[in-house]
């Protein structure tokens, strides 16, 4: 049985929309579509100024060229870890906050082991209990995030990237996630990701009531693990989403090459 998500947060002013709720998509994108990024959209979608709309200046090549107003916050690059999540592509721009830490954040150590905890919001008791104790026995060592909001004021997606101390850590808390979103039984297949073989995606279950939809992937890569929640108005645009997802892949396995 899936746990009664929190009620939402006091709303906070970010940008030209008003966001309700602060936090991320519970674990398994508790039925109904709630959670930080689901209110984000629908309140954008609903409020927005679509009169002007944020660009990232680009050549015909999609080599991108000098922005006239300064340089586009594509987001941050300083360390290790950061480097990894992909720089906002063209027809986004970052996204609401993820946390307390913003979005475009970087964590280590129990605050990562905690922030990884947080994701099982939504899980029934005895499954949040057996991640925390795998989160605790992986050693987390370090978590990177970063959100997106299409330009289109319709699509947000958060982005965490997860270190921990060896590849046989990152493999298995892959198959022990993609084993929880099957068990919940509900949830639609997501599109399969050309090129990554260990990437995992779940559709929400349709909800007629729900002017939202959403989906929740899972991929790794090396000695990182990764994890994708989106949230978007229907009709939800999966195609963006597997596009975000492919590059972000992409940029981890080459992080030099994708600018």
């Amino acid at each position: 049985m899936v746990d009664t998500p929190a009620p939402a947060d006091t709303p906070v002013r970010t940008g030209r929309v008003r966001r309700v709720v602060l936090g991320t998509l519970p674990f398994v994108l508790v039925l109904g579509a709630v959670g930080g990024a689901a209110a984000y959209t629908k309140s954008t979608v609903d409020g927005a100024d679509r009169t002007v709309t944020t660009a990232v200046w680009q050549r015909p090549d999609r080599e991108p060229a000098k922005d006239p107003a300064g340089d586009p916050p594509r987001g941050r690059a300083g360390t290790e870890m950061s480097k990894l999540l992909l720089p906002v592509p063209s027809g986004f721009r970052l996204g609401p906050d993820m946390d307390a830490d913003g979005n475009d954040s970087e964590t280590s150590g129990r605050k990562a082991a905690a922030a990884m905890k947080e994701s099982g919001r939504g899980l029934a008791g005895k499954q949040r209990r057996e991640l925390e104790k795998r989160i605790d026995r992986y050693d987390i060592q370090g978590l990177a995030q970063r959100s997106y909001v299409a330009d289109t004021d319709d699509l947000v997606v958060e982005t965490q990237i997860v270190k921990m101390k060896d590849r046989k850590a990152v493999r298995d808390m892959y198959t022990f996630r993609n084993a929880l979103m099957d068990a919940v039984g509900v949830f639609r297949d997501g599109p399969k990701i050309k090129g990554h073989k260990h990437a995992t995606c779940f559709r929400m279950p349709k909800d007629t009531k729900s002017d939202l939809d959403g989906m929740n992937c899972v991929a790794y890569d090396g000695g990182v693990l990764l994890i994708v929640s989106a949230t978007g108005s229907e009709p939800f645009d999966t195609g963006a989403v597997a596009d975000l997802l492919k590059d972000q892949l992409d940029h981890i396995a080459s992080p030099g090459e994708y600018i």
